[in-house]
């Protein structure tokens, strides 16, 4: 069974939601196989960063030496929801953004 919720590292709930599930396969199909790993990577991520428009971008390393990056929003600190999630080599990208933890 998979995980439709998981703890952010601020200690939300944060939701992934079927329909958002079917926009992240939409725009990323590579993504088909690691529902479990962008559950793991808000819970457990290695930092997150500011995604500039009131989303957070929880960021994990994959053994590929790819960033996986999962976009979501914390709402009144007892909700939330995944808005995206896609994969990134450009570690650049990344620093540019102002690191929200550790």
């Amino acid at each position: 069974m998979m995980r439709d919720s998981i703890v952010s590292q601020s200690g939300v709930p944060i939701r992934l939601t079927d329909e958002r599930w079917d926009h992240i396969l939409g725009q990323h199909g590579e993504l088909a196989e690691l529902r479990p790993d962008i559950m793991d990577a808000v819970g457990n991520p290695e930092q997150v960063l500011d995604g500039g428009a009131g989303e957070l971008l929880a960021v994990r390393r994959n053994e590929r030496g790819q960033w996986l990056v999962v976009a979501y929003r914390e709402l009144d600190g007892d909700d939330g929801f995944i808005i995206t999630a896609f994969l990134t080599s450009r570690a650049a990208w990344l620093q540019n953004r102002r690191q929200i933890w550790p």
